[in-house]
């Protein structure tokens, strides 16, 4: 048995000093990923800094052409806002999909990109709409945030306070679900931006991660429809093969996935 310290700050300030007192303290959002660590014994952590009850980092905001949704909102609060569902809803659409009822009413958007889970499916929103990714010190551009399998560009003890989406002109996101996690064995988010540009992200099917699809942004741009893709390959370098799928096997969903969300986006 191992003792851990329970904390649950009531500010971002309050919890980064936590954090900085504790010799080996980690940061609790949602707690899908750090609480079944901790019952594997693969973590143990001096300290255990519970983000969920701050009210600061709760809520959503739409205003112009940006949504920003705070770091602690849950999927379930993404999924049925009105506003979010209207000025972006590939977004409310994307976290109505994640897991189950009770994963997405304790999920949250800030622990699953800190966590960068190679299967999930808020990193390809974030890559995919071109989003930026606000801490308690600075603003990260979604291109610049990923760095690789669980790696992003978070500094030691850096906490996510918020998430800004710029409203697309088009975009959607299918995927295909596993049947026991409902990870995405692979999802594809595609976005027209207002500026006419095309951005591709794929999750589920890299090696490192959550990844944008050149050849598929390439085709959009030149013409945005399904069809579009038809002659488009994707090669299976570098992407994962495993139980449920081969690298060719998921070469292939990268693209029909991609179909799939054209046609939803319209």
């Amino acid at each position: 048995m191992y003792s851990t310290t329970y904390h649950r700050p009531s500010s971002v300030d309050e919890a980064a000093a936590l954090f900085a007192k504790g010799s080996d303290a980690k940061y609790l959002a949602g707690g899908h990923t750090l609480l079944p660590v901790m019952k594997q014994r693969l973590a143990s952590p001096s300290d255990v800094i519970d983000l969920a009850k701050i009210s600061a980092l709760v809520g959503i905001d739409v205003a112009g052409d940006t949504v920003t949704v705070k770091a602690a909102t849950t999927y379930y609060d993404i999924a049925n806002n009105a506003q979010v569902q209207k000025a972006l809803p590939a977004l409310s659409s994307l976290a109505s999909v994640i897991g189950d009822p009770a994963v997405r009413y304790r999920g949250t958007i800030g622990g699953s990109i800190a966590n960068n889970d190679p299967a999930a499916d808020f990193p390809a929103g974030v890559l995919g709409l071109g989003a930026t990714v606000q801490t308690n010190k600075r603003k990260i551009a979604g291109d610049d945030f990923f760095k690789g399998l669980f790696t992003t560009a978070l500094e030691d003890g850096e906490i996510i306070t918020a998430v800004s989406f710029p409203v697309p002109a088009k975009a959607a996101y299918a995927k295909f679900r596993h049947p026991a996690s409902r990870f995405a064995l692979t999802g594809v988010l595609v976005a027209q931006t207002k500026s006419g540009d095309v951005r591709v992200a794929a999750t589920g099917a890299s090696q490192n991660g959550v990844m944008r699809v050149g050849a598929i942004e390439q085709a959009l741009k030149a013409n945005w429809s399904a069809a579009a893709l038809d002659s488009v390959t994707i090669a299976s370098s570098g992407l994962m093969s495993d139980i449920h799928g081969s690298a060719a096997y998921r070469a292939n969903l990268i693209k029909v996935m991609a179909q799939r969300a054209v046609a939803a986006a319209g």
